[in-house]
C-alpha cells in the first residue's frame, strides 16, 4: 500500500476544484492542510508487475485458482500467500476523535487515513482504513468479525469510552488476531517508556513512586493498568468527580474494577488534593491543573500533561517546579506520541503470527522504547522522537520475542 503524497495541481486548478465542488471548503492556497488532503493521503499500489498476458494470468485467472485451492486444503496458508499476515484493519465509528469527539464516521476518515500511513511509515505495515456507520457495541463487534479474515490484525481507533472496552474485550475473545485499542494501550507504552527514563534519570524505582493520573477514560484505565503491572508504588486516578475509591457509590463498573486495584492509599477528595506530595503526574483528561496544586507535588517531580492541544499544565508552568516535563504536542520537548508504539507492536506481532497482544508484549514494547535513548538521557530527552528510526526495529523486536516467549505466536 502506496503512503506517498502528491498534490500535482497547481493552485488555479485547486480553486478551479474547489469551486466546482460547491465552496464547501476553504481554499487550498490558503490552507496547506487542505491541499495535502484533497483526494486522500494512500492509495493501493500493485507488489506484482501485470505487463503482459502471462502476468496476468498468473496474477488473476487461471493461475489464481490454484492458491485459492491451496489455501482451501490448507487454511493456515493464507498467511503465506495473500497480504494477510502483513495489515491492519484500522477500525473507527468516529464517536471519540482525537480532541474532536463525537464528528461520525465520515468525519473520521482522515484520521484513520492518517494512522494507516503511520502504520506504513514507522512499522512497515499496511493498514487498511474502516470507518463504521454504527455505533452499537453489538453491531460493531458483528461487523469486524465478519470482516477479519481479511486482515492480520485489529486496530480499534477512537471509540468512545466505556464502549471501547467492552468492543476490544469481545473481539479478542471470537478473533484469534491481534486486537489492540491504541487509544488505551499505545498511549500507556509510550507514557511507562518515558516514567521508566524519567525514574532511572532521578535515581528512583518505579515502585517508590506514586502517581496521580487525571482522566478515566480509556488512556487513563490503561495507564494505571500498565503502571501496577510495572510496579508503581501507587497510582490514583481522578474523574471529573474526584479520585476514583472504594467507598464512592456512583462508580461504573469500569470504575469500580480501576478502584479495587488502585490508591492503595485510600485517598479521596479532589484532584488537586490528591497531588500533594505526589511524586508524577500523568494528564489525559483535557482539564486543567492549577499552579498551587502542582508546586504542592514532591520536590523532584514529574509532569506528563498530555492534552492536546492545550496541556492539563503548561509546560512553562510546570518546568518551575518538576524536573521532568512531558506533552502530547510536537513543539516541545518529551512527546508522548502513540506512534512511537502501535507500529513496532503490530508490526512484531504480525512476523510471529501472534494470537493476540498480551500483557507481557505491552510491557516489553515500553521497556524497549524506553532503551533506545539509553546514555542520551536527559530531562528534555527521556523518550525518543518518531523519527528516530532505532525505534520501530527495538520495539517489534522485543514485541515479537514477548510473544514467543508468552506461548502466542504461531512461528
Amino acid at each position: 500500500m502506496a503512503a506517498e503524497i502528491v498534490n500535482p495541481r497547481s493552485d488555479s486548478e485547486n480553486r478551479d476544484a474547489s469551486e466546482r465542488d460547491g465552496g464547501a471548503e476553504p481554499l487550498e492556497s490558503f490552507d496547506p492542510a487542505f491541499a495535502l488532503h484533497r483526494g486522500g493521503k494512500m492509495a493501493v499500489q500493485a507488489t506484482v508487475p501485470v505487463r503482459d498476458k502471462d502476468d496476468l494470468s498468473l496474477a488473476y485467472t487461471p493461475g489464481v485458482a490454484k492458491v485459492c485451492s491451496a489455501i482451501a486444503e490448507q487454511p493456515e496458508l493464507v498467511h503465506d500467500y495473500t497480504w494477510k499476515s502483513s495489515v491492519v484493519a484500522v477500525v473507527t465509528d468516529g464517536t471519540a476523535v482525537l480532541g474532536l469527539g463525537d464528528i461520525g464516521p465520515e468525519a473520521s476518515l482522515p484520521v484513520m487515513e492518517g494512522k494507516a500511513i503511520l502504520f506504513k511509515q514507522f512499522g512497515g505495515v499496511d493498514a487498511v482504513p474502516l470507518a463504521l456507520n454504527c455505533t452499537d457495541v453489538d453491531e460493531i463487534v458483528e461487523t469486524v468479525v465478519r470482516l477479519s479474515p481479511s486482515f492480520g490484525g485489529v486496530n480499534l481507533e477512537d471509540i468512545s469510552a466505556p464502549r471501547c472496552f467492552e468492543i476490544e474485550r469481545r473481539l479478542q475473545e471470537r478473533l484469534d488476531i491481534p486486537v489492540f485499542h491504541d487509544d488505551q494501550h499505545g498511549t500507556a507504552v509510550v507514557t511507562l517508556a518515558a516514567l521508566r527514563n524519567a525514574a532511572r534519570l532521578s535515581g528512583r524505582p518505579l515502585g517508590e513512586l506514586r502517581a496521580v493520573i487525571s482522566g478515566a477514560g480509556a488512556a487513563g484505565v490503561a495507564i494505571a493498568k500498565m503502571l501496577v503491572e510495572a510496579g508503581i508504588g501507587d497510582v490514583a486516578v481522578a474523574d471529573r468527580k474526584g479520585v476514583v475509591s472504594r467507598d464512592r457509590e456512583d462508580l461504573t463498573p469500569i470504575k469500580a474494577e480501576l478502584a479495587s486495584f488502585t490508591n492503595k492509599a485510600g485517598i479521596s477528595g479532589t484532584l488537586e488534593s490528591a497531588l500533594a506530595g505526589a511524586d508524577v503526574f500523568i494528564g489525559v483528561s483535557g482539564g486543567t491543573v492549577s499552579e498551587p496544586a502542582v508546586a504542592s507535588m514532591a520536590e523532584g517531580a514529574f509532569v506528563f500533561a498530555m492534552a492536546n492541544p492545550n496541556p492539563e499544565v503548561h509546560p512553562e508552568v510546570a518546568h518551575k517546579y518538576a524536573a521532568v516535563v512531558a506533552t502530547g504536542r510536537s513543539d516541545f520537548p518529551n512527546q508522548i506520541n502513540n506512534v512511537l508504539a502501535f507500529p513496532g507492536i503490530f508490526a512484531g506481532a504480525l512476523q510471529v503470527r501472534a494470537s493476540r497482544i498480551t500483557e507481557g508484549m505491552k510491557l516489553a514494547a515500553a521497556e524497549a522504547l524506553a532503551s533506545v535513548v539509553g546514555d542520551d538521557l536527559a530531562a528534555d530527552y527521556v523518550i525518543p522522537s518518531p523519527f528516530d528510526e532505532r525505534v520501530a526495529p527495538a520495539v517489534t523486536a522485543a514485541v515479537a520475542a514477548a510473544a514467543r516467549a508468552e506461548g502466542v505466536a504461531r512461528r
